[in-house]
């Protein structure tokens, strides 16, 4: 059932409107999910809420995103449990030496964990925590910068798991010619404005070109005047994070950081960029490895990366409400809603400012951004083709608001994920980051104008 008009945006306004009120996001998805079953379902909504649950868990991809967030986090467990990651640190200590070069390092980290904007998210967030502690940047702030190098790095970089599955797509919907998808993939990356803006702004944020802006400010200032880095009401997250404990008797060591994160990244792109089969290869290798050498016994092992997975469950829990939220927004045809409503600005010479604009709101709204590419690229494809438009630029320009969507939506996966391991709530996250979201959506606007132009 497919609802007119504008009644179709009900349910994430509601979304957005309780959690300015509560700031809390799994109560608010949950809120605006009831509301848009309520529309469609009427009195059986809580019959439909059931169904629309165990449909969305049944989902191969919703599946992907538990298994592979958890088992993250059962890596993770492993390398503090180790001491891997304090020894990362130690040896970053060494080389950083101020405010400023640890967010530098925390965003060169983020651009070598290309492969995946999830191991990004949770691996550099988690590795760089105390080291910006040591040097009072709010969480904020950290959660900003690695952000910033998770979806966008993954997008701009095409040999990631974002260049497999759109390569896949752009063949799926002949755009391309079976075997040709990833390089029409790579042809649309100089288009890809929001990603790159977003990449190349942290630099400027970091050094103070750009200056701190509304609540991130306060952010820092909090960090830095009173040292209390953790922001309120995130101290539950922090507790999440610190109940894994590094082992005294085991000598920490770096090798112990750096072998599993490479060896991770070259199993993923081994495994035809399967970031599942890359974090099952390096933490069975990682368990093997701590058993043979007897670092720990075997129900240590198994209990950490039991309760490395046991950690990741409130972040997940989010990251489920917003998929149900976002199968919800599908059936009441919001994307179709937001689409025609930019008909108007549909001109050959605007079409890509018009697909980044329409596409970031509808990725924004249902904190989706492969989903949204998926119903999405069928529709855009055809306006390119009926338009003349060069089918490159808008490429580009339909996954820059696919990033725009990851990056700046507070219950998207990759923010929900960043703000976990950074150790801020994703509220918190998402309102100090939007400032900087929203210039580099200006940027990328401003840019797919004059390139429309052209």
């Amino acid at each position: 059932m497919e609802l007119e008009g504008a009644i179709v945006l009900l349910p994430t306004l509601v979304v957005f409107a309780l959690a300015l009120y509560i700031r809390r996001p799994i109560e608010s998805l949950i809120a605006g999910s009831l509301v848009g079953l309520i529309m469609i379902h009427r009195s059986g909504f809580l019959v439909a809420f059931a169904e629309t649950s165990l449909r969305v868990m049944m989902d191969p991809d919703v599946a992907w995103v538990i298994l592979v967030c958890g088992f993250m986090g059962s890596l993770i467990a492993i390398l503090i449990r180790t001491g891997a990651t304090s020894s990362f640190t130690h040896l970053m200590v060494g080389i950083v030496r101020s405010h400023k070069s640890a967010l530098m390092a925390t965003w060169g980290l983020g651009i070598l964990m290309f492969v995946d904007d999830f191991l990004n998210s949770l691996a550099v967030g988690s590795a760089m925590r105390s080291l910006t502690d040591k040097y009072k940047v709010s969480r904020e702030k950290l959660a900003y910068v690695v952000d910033s190098t998770a979806a966008p790095i993954s997008v701009i970089i095409p040999f990631s798991t974002w260049g497999v599955f759109f390569a896949g797509l752009i063949v799926a919907n002949d755009i391309a010619p079976q075997g040709e998808g990833l390089s029409t993939y790579i042809r649309a990356i100089p288009y890809m404005l929001y990603a790159w803006a977003a990449v190349l702004l942290v630099p400027l944020v970091i050094s103070g070109i750009i200056p701190a802006l509304g609540p991130m400010k306060a952010a820092e200032e909090r960090a830095m005047n009173t040292g209390q880095v953790i922001p309120p009401d995130a101290r539950q997250i922090e507790e999440a994070n610190e109940s894994i404990k590094a082992r005294e008797d085991i000598k920490p060591r770096v090798s112990m950081f750096l072998v599993p994160m490479a060896g991770l990244v070259l199993a993923t792109l081994y495994f035809d960029k399967d970031f599942l089969v890359g974090i099952y290869v390096t933490l069975g290798s990682m368990a093997l490895f701590i058993l043979v050498t007897r670092l720990m016994d075997m129900q240590d092992t198994f209990e950490t990366i039991i309760n490395g997975f046991k950690i990741m469950i409130e972040p997940l829990g989010v990251v489920v409400a917003a998929f149900i939220l976002a199968d919800i927004n599908g059936v009441l045809g919001l994307a179709p809603f937001v689409v025609a409503s930019m008909e108007p600005l549909l001109t050959p010479e605007l079409l890509p400012a018009a697909v980044f604009v329409s596409m970031a709101m509808v990725s924004f709204m249902t904190g989706s951004n492969w989903g949204v590419f998926v119903i999405i690229l069928p529709i855009v494809t055809a306006l390119s083709n009926s338009l003349n438009a060069d089918i490159a630029l808008v490429i580009g320009a339909t996954l820059s608001a696919s990033t725009f969507g990851s990056h700046a939506c507070f219950y998207s996966d990759a923010t929900v994920l960043t703000a976990h391991a950074s150790g801020c709530t994703p509220f918190q996250h998402a309102i100090t980051q939007i400032p900087y979201a929203l210039i580099a959506a200006i940027i990328a606007i401003s840019g797919y104008i004059g390139l429309g132009y052209l």
